[in-house]
């Protein structure tokens, strides 16, 4: 190699360093495929709290074979958390129930979702660990993502608060002045009186990561708000962006490593099984009235041994060879179209719903950017025929909204205050 060549690469490669660190902190990578995460997330447990209804009492509450006094003896073990204990009132569990129903809805919409992000980490984190043998692995899942999105930026497009961020920016650009926020500063206000009572008394149970991520939250986005306001230019308002662009693409990845680490490590075991070995392991939960919702169903695609061969087979090829594409889009996309499948299959052939909701909308950390923008112009235009009113010609009108910058997408620069816990 020569002098001049030499010398030439260390420059190069500090190029291509410095550029790695400016991707990664100059802004939230995957925005599409965090909110559509997001959504997917909320709405199964949203939905799993509505059918459950009737039965909340004796799964999660006072009515269930797992009793509070048993509760509390585990968790004084294990210093898990759930607001449940600080109560065995049946009114106290209503309200914790209700308030979950409440949070999973405004982050599936997108409202404040710095806050009903946590809101909702709370309260998936409280009904599970109340009664820890009522899960599956949808709701290990669920229980998964519902802290990771805490430290995404997730609600940059697809939210009411990039709805509500790109009206902010639009005023700003015609000079006109921005309405003062009220509602952020008094959730932040209030999550504050309740957080300090709590950590004092021990209400945030034994561990010490969640007092400390939840503080960090409560400051850090309450010196967001002070310094956006009233020092949006300086530089230590500069680097909390930065820093929530890290923690937002930190989380991102790790979501992803989770998802291949699921697939990996149940396709792994498959392989040990016998049944699954021999292609006969789809079979026997066809044949569980348990597994059953649609008999009929279930009794065709096990009568025939050449089916049930070809999708044990195919299952675990896919599992354990998902990871090991990432590197290639087009085989990952393929894959990645057979895991839903297979998903939505089980959710119909074993009437397990919620656990293929989950893992769908864990799998859809994957999706393609361009698909993802594809797909929400088709829902915004099935939105405006769906609204749509008739004109006195006759003509169709499509109902008035809001300004959108990229169907709900936060505007770069401006769009953040959108996003914060303080609004």
């Amino acid at each position: 190699m020569s002098a001049s060549t030499a010398a030439r690469v260390p420059g190069k490669a500090g190029s291509s360093v410095t550029r790695a660190v400016q991707r990664i902190t100059e802004g939230p990578l995957g925005a599409y495929q965090a909110a559509v995460v997001r959504i997917g997330i909320s709405a199964t447990f949203l939905l799993f709290l509505l059918r459950e209804l009737p039965h909340r009492r004796e799964l999660y509450g006072p009515d269930g074979p797992w009793s509070w006094d048993m509760a509390r003896g585990l968790l004084s073990h294990n210093g898990a958390f759930t607001v449940l204990m600080w109560s065995d009132s049946t009114v106290w569990f209503e309200c914790v129930y209700a308030f979950t129903l409440v949070c999973a809805a405004l982050l599936m919409i997108g409202w404040r979702t710095r806050i009903t992000s946590v809101l909702f980490m709370a309260g998936v984190l409280s009904l599970q660990n109340r009664s820890i043998f009522m899960g599956d692995g949808g709701d290990n899942v669920i229980h998964l993502m519902a802290i990771y999105l805490v430290l995404t930026r997730c609600a940059r497009v697809w939210s009411l608060d990039a709805r509500r961020a790109a009206r902010h920016a639009a005023r700003v650009t015609e000079g006109l002045r921005a309405p003062r926020d009220v509602t952020g500063p008094l959730l932040w206000g209030v999550l504050g009186a309740v957080l300090l009572p709590a950590t004092l008394m021990g209400g945030l149970g034994g561990t010490w990561w969640l007092p400390a991520l939840l503080w960090v939250l409560w400051l850090g986005n309450g010196a967001w708000w002070a310094l956006s306001r009233y020092a949006p230019e300086r530089e230590l308002r500069t680097l909390l962006d930065v820093l929530a662009n890290l923690a937002h693409n930190v989380a991102l990845v790790v979501i992803m490593a989770e998802v291949c680490l699921i697939y990996a490590t149940a396709g792994w075991y498959k392989i040990q099984g016998s049944r699954w070995q021999d292609g006969t392991a789809i079979y026997y939960p066809l044949k569980l009235d348990y597994f059953a919702p649609w008999p009929e169903l279930s009794g065709l695609v096990a009568s025939s041994a050449l089916m049930v061969m070809v999708m044990t087979y195919a299952t675990v090829i896919v599992q354990v060879a998902f990871p090991f594409t990432l590197f290639n889009r087009r085989v990952k996309n393929v894959l990645l179209v057979l895991m839903i499948g297979e998903h939505a299959g089980i959710a119909v052939l074993l009437g397990l719903p919620f656990f293929s909701m989950a893992m769908i909308a864990a799998d859809a950390v994957f999706l393609p950017t361009v698909f993802l923008v594809w797909l929400g112009r088709m829902v915004a235009l099935g939105r405006g025929r769906l609204f749509s009113r008739p004109s006195k010609d006759g003509r169709t009108v499509p109902a008035q909204r809001g300004p959108v910058v990229g169907e709900g997408e936060a505007p770069h620069g401006g769009g953040d205050k959108g996003h914060t816990l303080v609004g």
